[in-house]
């Protein structure tokens, strides 16, 4: 069975994403569709719209066979970490090839950039930096330093672009770590990563529908009718993150005092004195986002520090998780001919297939051999992922009773596709 891979957010899935899944099997010839999908937190700084199970299950009802997870650190993190470590996990399971949707629709315009990239990373890097230091705002100096760089070569215009961005980091990826997996890319429809509005073809982007939904605005047109439902069903258990719970606990973290701030992994010498001031006043989470703010860090780097503070990530520790890559693939649902999938690739996987947490720590002992760092850091990255579940349930304003610990008890979702 010929299996595309999908690296995704899914937040919340819509009549975009199921363009490009519909596309992507076309594209590369698939008979199943395998996503790596983050999480309970998500790459640009933020706790997800629906839980990890209600977002798969959207997938599988909507036409995709595999969902597993991309683990914390890799999620919630910047755009190399982010795509290395979901390459990372469809190599492991045995997927041939990966599509990925871009502003371009050009994969040797994609690959060109990727090219550059890597060939003058350093230089890139450094000239970026001192020109932050400087005050300039990050995408500035980055525009600035790739036009240096490339001598304003115009095919570099898609580095300007956010799916354009992360899909030259998926190949980048692809490249470094001597993966097999054959790249394609569609062209994205409809509006645009940032958009707020619609498009004729009724398609927005995720940030527009979770814009609409804050604003109490239907939204059920633009996604999925099986998407819709579980949607719907959602919003009448009340199951969304709050962000006056999500401020709430932050500050509970950060009034911890700057001596732990210190310890958190991208909380840089002088961010520990600015969170401190902020959480003293600040009213909510984005004014407390908007407080801590500085020239030379994006906002979404922010937001991401945020999530790190929340969840307790230390710096060390971080670096090591990034480092190893994902240690264990967490099946999160499949379809039938997912399973089939996942039993005819079980001699190529090469990481174990978590599927019950009750035997994980007896699994990872059985691949790792117990006492030894890979074993070690194994435990810690699986540590992090069940911190981010229990820290999830706290953002939400209603809770059945039920144990906090999810991860021990939801089972993988076994769905037939309903479109």
């Amino acid at each position: 069975m010929r299996a595309v891979g999908l690296i995704t957010e899914y937040n919340p899935f819509h009549n975009g994403h199921l363009h490009h899944l519909r596309a992507s099997r076309k594209a590369a010839g698939a008979d199943v569709a395998v996503a790596v999908m983050s999480g309970h937190f998500l790459q640009r700084g933020e706790p997800a719209l629906l839980d990890k199970w209600l977002r798969a299950e959207m997938a599988l009802r909507c036409g995709v066979d595999v969902v597993v997870e991309l683990p914390f650190a890799f999620a919630c993190a910047s755009a190399p970490h982010f795509a290395r470590g979901a390459v990372q996990c469809l190599e492991a399971l045995g997927v041939e090839t990966l599509c990925f949707g871009s502003e371009s629709g050009d994969l040797a315009e994609l690959q060109h950039c990727a090219l550059l990239l890597d060939e003058h990373e350093a230089q890139i890097c450094g000239k970026t930096a001192a020109l932050l230091r400087q005050g300039m705002h990050h995408a500035a100096a980055r525009s600035r330093v790739l036009a240096e760089v490339s001598g304003g070569d115009p095919s570099l215009l898609p580095l300007h672009q956010p799916n354009n961005i992360l899909g030259i980091e998926y190949l980048r990826a692809l490249q470094n770590t001597g993966s097999v997996i054959q790249p394609f890319t569609v062209t994205r429809i409809g509006a645009g990563y940032h958009d707020d509005a619609v498009a004729s073809d009724k398609i927005a982007s995720a940030s527009g529908i979770r814009k609409k939904l804050a604003a109490n605005k239907a939204v059920d047109d633009l996604l999925p009718s099986p998407s819709a439902n579980v949607l719907r069903r959602s919003l009448a258990e009340r199951s969304l993150p709050d962000d006056d719970l999500l401020h709430r606990l932050l500050l509970a973290q950060i009034f911890r005092g700057r001596d732990h701030l210190q310890t958190i992994y991208q909380v840089e010498s002088g961010l520990d004195a600015r969170l401190k001031d902020a959480a003293a006043v600040s009213g909510g989470w984005r004014q407390l986002v908007d407080a801590v703010k500085v020239r030379q860090f994006t906002r979404t780097r922010i937001q991401r520090t945020l999530m790190y503070i929340l969840n307790d990530a230390c710096a060390g520790l971080m670096d090591d998780l990034l480092g190893a890559g994902p240690l264990y693939l967490r099946l999160l649902g499949s379809s039938p001919r997912g399973r089939a999938f996942l039993g005819a690739a079980r001699n190529r996987r090469k990481l174990p297939l978590i599927t019950n947490l009750s035997r994980v720590y007896a699994q990872l002992k059985r691949t790792y051999q117990a006492g030894s760092e890979t074993f070690r850091l194994a435990c810690a990255l699986l540590d992090l992922d069940l911190r981010a579940t229990r820290n999830y349930t706290l953002l939400l304003p209603t809770w059945s009773g039920r144990s906090r610990d999810r991860d021990f008890y939801e089972d993988p979702r076994h769905i037939e596709p309903e479109i």
